[in-house]
Parts: C-alpha cells; structure tokens; sequence
C-alpha cells in the first residue's frame, strides 16, 4: 500500500506545519509593517512570495502533464488553475493526499487496491515531497536566516519571531526526510529508506550542517551587509553547475531554466544530487568548502568584532556552530558509510526513460540527494 494509517497521521503533521510556517511567517509582514520595518517587511514578504509562486509554477506544470498522459481526470483543468493562481497548489495537493489515503485504506480493508490506484498514489505523494522541498529552500531556509540576522544585529525579538523560527526549523526537518523517503518509494531501481536508525541518522546529518551553516551565514550578515553579494554568487555558481549538468528534469525549456536555478538555491544550504549519478567527488568539494566557512566564520567574527567577545549570544551561536559542524560530519560519514540503502542496479540519468515504469522524469530526477 502507497499509504498507511500512519503516513496518514504523517501527512497532516506534515500540513500542520506548512500552514504554521506560512502563516507565522505572514503574521510578521503585517508586524513589521505595522511598526514600519518596511524592509524587513518587504524581505519577509519577498521569500513568501517566491515560494508560492515557484512551487504554484511547477504544481500546475505537473498537473497538466499527468492529465496529459491520462494519469489523472482533465475535467478539473481549469478549477486547478484557479486555485493556483491564489496560491492554493500545496494545499489541494494535501487534500487530494488525505482523500487518495482514505480512499487506499477502504480499499485495503475489501481487500483490492488496483495497481494503477498505486501509482498514481505513489507519483502525487512523491509530487508534494518535491514542491514541499522547493518551498523549504525558497521560504523556510531564508526566512531563518533573515530572523536569525534581525535577531542578531538589531537585537530585536518577539514571541512571533520564535514561532516564525520554530516553525521554519521543523519544516525544514521534515520536507528533507519526508523528500527522501517518498523519493525511494517512486524508484523503482531504489531501495526503500529503511525507518528507525538510518532515518534519524540521515535527519541529524542535514539537520546539523544546515543549521551550523545558516548560524555562520547570519554571523556573516552581521559582520557585513555585502555578504549577501557572496550568498547571491553561490547561487550563481549552484545554478551554473546545474546548467553544466544538462539536467532533463522538466518537458518544457524554460521550466527547466527555473528548476535549475531552484537547485541553484538548494545548493546555498545543503548538497543536492541534481543529476543522479554518482556525486562523491562532488560532495567532498562542497562539505569541503562548507567546513572552511563554518569553521572560519567565528574566528572573523572575533578578531573583527572583538566587542562581541563580552556577549554571551555570540559565544553560543559559535558552540553552536563548531558543535553542529562536526556532529553533521560524524553524521554524513555514519549514514553514508553504514546506513545508506544500497542500490539495486547502476544509477538511472534523469533523462532516460525505463520501459513500464508509470513514474515521469521529475520523479527520477534524484537518486541519492
């Protein structure tokens, strides 16, 4: 079964936290503005608006491929497009993940649940893990790093601002474990995520470097406003190795221009597999350079600013940062070394097609994220 009482339970924990992290994120526009903070207003308001708008892009990109291939009805093409243009893409994906696992589960209790039910289940659960991860690195991720820089330079917080952060955190935890799990379940040439120790493992090893990088790259803020010229080539950079990679992820050409520049935004926080093959050397470049930032970000910050060495917050941030660094190593090499699922035959390119196989391009797009 695609779906279980559990994955249930999951699925609107899952919807939970979207909508409080949309809607905590929302709140604080209107407070910034109110107490005219309009640039922290309009930043705030900026990732909101960008993740929306991506994710409503490729929700309805999608929509239209699989009636396309008659996946899915096409009577409600145009109700579709309605709701995405308000911005509803995610959430009529919730509601159609919540009735597809109802409708699985009454089927499992006749005993008959068709094949096709399987995988049109499996491709919209993997759909949503996807454009949940898009909307992670375009909203949640800046969004913690823009309150965490408010937080830090201006000394200014609010009950608001921490739910703001919690939210985004836990968010950001979830849609990568939630990514990869439902990711392997659409391979076919994959082996499932295996729940318990591989799963919290590979949690903890994204959780700690991208928290230590995001507390260096808010040190990196305070130190100097023109570090967001740095934070904006990284994104270049991400955007170009995508372009070098000729990724075939999406069926139309300007699609893929602006997936490639999602996993330009990916690649400023986390490693990301744009191409699913094997990466190991690349991956070792980019932990590489990763360490040299976190490692060195503190140390700038003490002999450039030595009045910070008298503030406690500064010294906790560093634990923080230096901690979370080599527990997010240790955690790296763990799942990579002993707990990563093996692979049932040689990595699939995005772009080849495999014979029988109901799942489309983008969800083949990643093997090993």
């Amino acid at each position: 079964m695609p779906y279980s009482k559990r994955r249930w339970l999951l699925a609107l924990v899952g919807l939970f936290m979207y909508l409080g992290d949309i809607c905590t994120d929302t709140a604080l526009v209107f407070r910034y503005f109110h107490e005219k903070r309009y640039v922290w207003s309009g930043l705030t308001a900026l990732f909101i608006i960008t993740g929306l708008t991506v994710n409503q892009i490729f929700s309805y990109a999608w929509f239209l491929e699989d009636m396309h291939k008659n996946v899915m009805d096409s009577k409600p093409k145009r109700r579709f497009l309605v709701l995405h243009i308000f911005g509803m893409g995610i959430l009529l994906r919730y509601v159609r993940a919540l009735m597809s696992c109802i409708q699985d589960l009454q089927a499992a209790n006749l005993n008959f649940i068709s094949a096709a039910e399987m995988d049109s289940s499996t491709v919209d659960a993997a759909d949503l893990s996807m454009l949940k991860l898009f909307e992670t690195f375009l909203e949640s991720a800046p969004q913690l790093l823009l309150q965490l820089y408010i937080r830090q330079s201006h000394d200014e917080w609010s009950v608001l601002q921490y739910m703001s952060m919690v939210f985004s955190f836990f968010n950001l935890a979830w849609s990568l474990v939630d990514y990869q799990i439902w990711l392997r379940k659409s391979l076919p040439q994959s082996r499932e995520l295996p729940s318990g120790l591989p799963t919290v493992v590979y949690l903890l090893y994204k959780l700690f470097t991208i928290t230590s990088l995001i507390l260096s790259y808010s040190l990196l803020l305070f130190l100097s406003i023109y570090s967001t010229v740095g934070f904006t080539s990284l994104w270049l950079l991400g955007t170009i190795w995508a372009h070098l990679l000729q990724t075939d992820f999406c069926n139309s050409g300007v699609l893929e221009l602006l997936y490639r520049g999602v996993i330009g935004a990916i690649l400023v926080f986390t490693f990301f597999n744009a191409k699913g093959q094997n990466t190991k050397r690349e991956m070792t470049v980019y932990y590489f350079f990763w360490t040299a930032i976190n490692f060195s970000t503190p140390l700038l910050m003490f002999f450039l600013k030595p009045e910070l060495k008298t503030i406690t917050f500064f010294w906790v941030v560093s634990g923080v940062i230096y901690g979370g660094s080599l527990l997010g190593l240790i955690s790296l090499v763990s799942y990579y070394r002993f707990l990563h699922p093996k692979q049932c035959e040689l990595d699939q390119v995005d772009g080849q097609e495999k014979e029988k196989t109901p799942l489309t391009k983008r969800t083949r797009a990643f093997i090993k994220p």
